[in-house]
């Protein structure tokens, strides 16, 4: 097995350099260009780091993903999940944060990396309430610096074309996995019965 383990055996097989287009898209602050992907898109993956390892969660509202509070500071509620609130165990430790955001129908991503703080604030959580619901917490992301993915690996992964669609039935349900993990003390065919009314009612 050929590993690579110094940057020099690195650099070496990926040359030559990246072009000027790969380094110059960069920027500190969203451009009027990139403000429009980040309104556009309504799901996003949030990866974190914490002293017990990584984390990558995903985020998604058709309400508004994030709110564009100015050029450089994003706000992202903290919808209703699992509790496990890994994420925001990281963030509280250590506030680096890296976001990719997906838009439906086009290639493009687009990806934030910054740092993060947990905002209990009411006034701010009850501006960010759907249907009446607040959420808990939301994250204050400041940016430092952003840039658009190219199209590549949406286009590889065929992401959009309803014939690479994956039909829900040939896969494991999450009642199924859970017994399975539990040997059957957890989840199960009433789970996977109960879910969308669950889901549906605990949504916000």
């Amino acid at each position: 097995m050929a590993i690579i383990d110094t940057l020099d055996a690195l650099e070496a097989i990926y040359s030559p350099t990246p072009v000027a287009a790969s380094t110059a898209k960069v920027s500190d602050r969203l451009t009027p260009d990139y403000r429009r992907l980040v309104e556009a898109s309504p799901f996003l993956a949030l990866a974190t780091v914490g002293p017990e390892g990584l984390d990558c969660s995903p985020r998604g509202d058709a309400h508004g993903l994030v709110v564009i509070a100015d050029e450089r500071t994003l706000i992202l509620p903290d919808r209703r999940g699992n509790n496990r609130i890994d994420s925001l165990r990281n963030i509280v430790r250590d506030p680096r944060v890296a976001l990719l955001f997906l838009i439906p129908g086009s290639g493009t991503t687009f990806r934030v990396n910054g740092r993060a703080v947990i905002s209990a604030e009411p006034v701010l959580l009850e501006r960010l309430a759907i249907d009446g619901k607040a959420p808990r917490t939301a994250l204050i992301v400041t940016i430092e610096e952003c840039y658009f993915q190219c199209a590549r690996a949406v286009m590889r992964a065929g992401l959009w074309d309803a014939g690479a669609q994956v039909d829900p039935k040939t896969l494991p349900s999450a009642g199924a996995m859970l017994a399975a993990i539990t040997e059957g003390e957890v989840g199960g065919a009433a789970y996977d019965e109960a879910w969308p009314a669950r889901a549906a009612a605990s949504m916000w």
